[in-house]
């Protein structure tokens, strides 16, 4: 089993308009995340924290994950897509060659808005592909329940016989949402080479001597698998695991490039109108 490397506990910040979340790791973290670049937590109680949104900026050479837990998101783009993302339900974005869009939260009934986002690598030979998007509706994720005491909902990759819906992504990772009964033990792979971490969102989880809570990130050493049990209240969190890219990175903002001429062509494109490219 994969020993502990680190616990970071996710920073409030600031983003978009005027949005109140938690980075849990970004840019000054991206070497021992590749292909992960970013992850921020967005759950909040408060409409006046997040209803400014993300108003329209660009995304080349990433791609974007938007899993909604509560409450929607409404997105559009500068290509004429455009919908809504509700609770349970997830975007994968592939920006490709460029992208302009906006995304405007909305809260439930009782005025949350939970999520996550996940911004991932592509790599060199893919940074300019074609942009396109994977939405995901809630009932096309499927539940993996052949653990007793133990729930995986296979976003991306694949759990014992249950396969994930997002598919044909270049990082290849396992993207799953795990449930973990009180007081349960569980095992879950996590082969060698690749990098691994959990982000917990609700309980304790136990990894031998440490523990780790609601906001906290815990990333693994090399292994075959990682091996946590559950608190007395019960454990959920984000299970991410992928094989690094190992290539350069240049980052400015939303632009993620290998090299600053990339990066300076990138903000070029944008000012003179030619971001957006045709395939």
């Amino acid at each position: 089993m994969r020993a502990i490397r680190q616990i970071l506990t996710a920073e409030p910040v600031l983003e978009g308009a005027g949005v109140h979340l938690h980075r849990v790791f970004g840019y000054y973290q991206k070497p021992d995340f590749d292909p992960f670049l970013m992850l921020d937590d967005f759950r909040n109680d408060d409409p006046d924290k997040y209803l400014p949104g993300f108003p329209w900026h660009p995304h080349r050479g990433i791609e974007t994950i938007t899993y909604m837990h509560e409450g929607s998101a409404e997105h559009g783009d500068s290509l004429g897509n455009k919908g809504t993302i509700h609770a349970g339900e997830v975007q994968w974005m592939t920006a490709g060659s460029g992208i302009i869009h906006q995304e405007m939260p909305k809260p439930d009934a009782s005025g949350r808005m939970y999520g996550f986002q996940l911004w991932t690598n592509l790599p060199a030979s893919e940074k300019m592909c074609k942009p396109r998007y994977q939405d995901i509706k809630a009932s096309d994720i499927t539940i993996n329940r052949s653990i007793p005491g133990l729930e995986v909902k296979v976003i991306c990759g694949q759990f014992g016989d249950t396969k994930g819906p997002v598919e044909d992504i270049y990082a290849n990772p396992q993207y799953w949402d795990v449930t973990l009964d009180a007081n349960s033990s569980a095992e879950l792979p996590a082969p060698m080479g690749t990098t691994c971490f959990i982000y917990i969102y609700k309980g304790i989880a136990l990894l031998g001597t440490q523990k780790a809570g609601n906001r906290q990130l815990v990333l693994f050493e090399d292994g075959n698998g990682i091996s946590l049990r559950a608190g007395e209240e019960g454990l959920s969190f984000l299970y991410l695991n992928g094989k690094p890219l190992n290539e350069p990175i240049s980052w400015r903002g939303p632009i993620v490039m290998n090299t600053p001429e990339e990066i300076r062509q990138a903000f070029k494109d944008l000012e003179t109108g030619d971001f957006i490219k045709s395939h």
